[in-house]
């Protein structure tokens, strides 16, 4: 009888490759002057655990960012997406030019649309060429042969960037909705609006992934497919594959240790 797969995730890094799975967590990073290091754990937070539907979804983006300490913490020389100039200055300019659209005289569908667009602007931007993109290859190609048991494509089924899709959607229609509370509670309502976009979002994303061949899925999922394809993946070296399978090799190896 066949073992069944565990359910990876991953993120690429500038120099890297983080894959976690539903209890543990291994990065590899390779050196300048060439060598691979590798740090794993065991999760502090596991979002497997949160079952109610309205918080799976923060629960998830939660245990991911949560993973950031204890990676900078076990491996100092990762290098964090965030920690790139450019997305910074993305980050800035998205909450600049949102803070404008609202203030502007922009129809209101036409300006929430914009502005969950101009949201996840800077996730598209950290991601953008370079030696991300092709560590973000790395990783799909690692996790999707060891799921499917024969050689990925860089393109990933449950890649993060699917999500977009979605968020857009279910942003735009929290924040027409928190638009019509009285301005006393106007912050309060965008805040609930947030919080329900991302976890309408997760649901709706999860719903895709069982269902690829629905056509509202194929059309939810049309927009991560071009962000893949077009920007936020690139075909990787075969060392930066090596880094991949050697964060895939160790998250697995803690994995089947907690499964014991």
């Amino acid at each position: 009888m066949a073992k069944e797969k565990i359910r990876l995730g991953g993120m690429a890094l500038p120099n890297g490759v983080l894959v976690h799975g539903p209890h543990a967590w291994a990065c590899a990073i390779r050196h300048e002057d060439g060598r691979i290091e590798v740090a794993s754990a065991r999760k502090r937070f596991q979002a497997s655990r949160v079952q109610n539907p309205l918080l799976r979804g923060p629960a998830r983006l939660a245990e991911a960012l949560a993973l950031l300490p204890q990676v900078k913490a076990k491996l100092p020389a990762a290098k964090l997406p965030l920690e790139n100039p450019r997305a910074l200055a993305s980050m800035l300019g998205a909450a600049a030019f949102i803070r404008g659209l609202r203030e502007s005289g922009v129809r209101p569908l036409a300006r929430e649309l914009l502005a969950a667009v101009a949201t996840v602007a800077p996730a598209v931007l950290a991601v953008r060429g370079g030696e991300l993109a092709a560590y973000h290859g790395a990783e799909h190609i690692s996790i999707g042969s060891y799921e499917h048991g024969k050689r990925a494509t860089r393109e990933h089924e449950r890649c993060g960037g699917h999500l977009v899709g979605p968020l857009i959607a279910t942003s735009a229609a929290g924040n027409l909705l928190a638009g019509l509370a009285p301005d006393r509670l106007r912050r309060q309502a965008q805040a609930a609006a947030q919080l329900g976009a991302i976890a309408a979002a997760t649901e709706l994303f999860g719903w895709m992934t069982r269902n690829p061949s629905h056509p509202l899925a194929q059309a939810l999922a049309k927009p991560g497919h071009e962000l893949q394809h077009r920007f936020s993946t690139a075909e990787p070296s075969a060392e930066q594959l090596e880094v991949a399978e050697a964060a895939l090799a160790a998250c697995l190896e803690l994995e089947h240790a907690s499964a014991q």
